[in-house]
């Protein structure tokens, strides 16, 4: 599949987003420089109760710092990890025809797009298509057993199996801040029908052979995400993903390649918990570029799982920085700026 199409004019960003985070979004856009002395700090979960205090710090530390951390022994076993990628290969896979029989449901993340992103950051749609799992919006959503054998059990464990995860990591952030240990399970609980996390199966495009993509095209253009966490599922040898973090995202613009690996979980923080936590954790720019030309050309698949705080929940951080927002009003803000670009194209 050529990806070379569907370039966006770069004066979309010229967009006067609502909220902060954008405005500062939409003037990163460039190739920067590549800084791989710098790493991402590894996180050991192992007997996380046990050894709380100490991984509670240790969460501290890299969200404060860079905001980006991956974890290791973190009790998703690599065989689930790699059954879920399995399933999202097979509905990738799909006849244009049958994916387009799920489409994403406007504003509620729950679906399939493809090209339907448009980052503020580059005004040019992302090289990839995606389907979004939010459970209260998955009616008439998941394919049958005879387009994708066992798609929706599997892959609705493997989404509880993520949430359950992203709470453990949460609570040690609850901890730091002043709430309780289970402030953020209930600002996410799964049970609601205002429940918001995402879990979203990603298909970055292929490269055809001896085709260059068009300068301003990339697979995922330099973002902060909408969430509080978010975790990332990435497949041994299928790179791209790079952050910057620091000062260097204002200056040099210094990126840094996060390494895939099956059995590890790279997470970030969102821009809802960095308003959350008045600042003090850090949710950092990152991308995925795409391939050089001494590297593979081929699809590359990731997860992401996002925390997002159920709509009817007022976020607001402990030394009330900001003005209270509604996480519906919050996201819904995110959302439509990112794909409003998109639709103002095809019309």
């Amino acid at each position: 599949m050529n990806n070379t199409t569907h370039q966006k004019d770069h004066d979309n960003t010229n967009i006067a987003y609502g909220l902060q985070e954008l405005n500062f979004e939409s003037t990163i856009g460039g190739m920067g420089q590549e800084n791989n002395q710098r790493t991402v700090p590894l996180i050991d979960l192992t007997d996380f109760e046990q050894n709380r205090d100490k991984i509670r710090e240790q969460l501290w530390h890299a969200a404060t710092d860079i905001g980006f951390f991956q974890l290791v022994n973190h009790g998703i076993d690599v065989a689930t990890v790699r059954e879920a990628f399995a399933l999202s290969e097979q509905f990738f896979a799909l006849s244009e025809e049958n994916k387009a029989r799920f489409p994403l449901k406007e504003g509620l993340n729950a679906g399939w797009e493809f090209m339907a992103q448009v980052r503020p950051s580059t005004g040019t749609a992302d090289q990839k298509e995606s389907y979004q799992i939010t459970l209260p919006h998955m009616d008439n959503l998941w394919p049958n057993q005879v387009l994708v054998p066992e798609f929706q059990r599997i892959l609705l464990d493997f989404e509880q199996r993520a949430w359950q995860l992203g709470m453990q990591v949460l609570s040690c952030f609850a901890e730091k801040l002043g709430f309780a240990q289970d402030f953020f399970t209930q600002a996410h609980r799964r049970d609601s029908a205002d429940y918001q996390s995402t879990l979203r199966l990603l298909h970055y495009l292929p490269l055809d052979e001896g085709v260059e993509p068009e300068a301003g095209l990339w697979r995922a253009g330099a973002h902060t995400d909408f969430d509080c966490l978010t975790m990332v599922f990435q497949k041994t040898g299928q790179g791209g993903l790079q952050v910057c973090p620091g000062k260097e995202a204002m200056q040099r613009q210094e990126w840094t390649s996060v390494i895939p690996q099956d059995d590890i979980i790279t997470c970030n923080i969102g821009d809802m918990l960095m308003r959350w936590s008045d600042d003090k954790l850090k949710s950092t720019l990152h991308r995925v570029r795409m391939p050089k030309p001494d590297e593979a050309r081929g699809p590359r698949y990731s997860m992401a799982f996002f925390c997002q705080a159920n709509k009817d929940v007022m976020i607001q951080g402990p030394e009330r920085k900001y003005a209270e927002i509604s996480a519906r009003d919050y996201l819904l803000q995110r959302i439509n700026a990112n794909f409003s670009a998109a639709k103002a194209a095809e019309k």
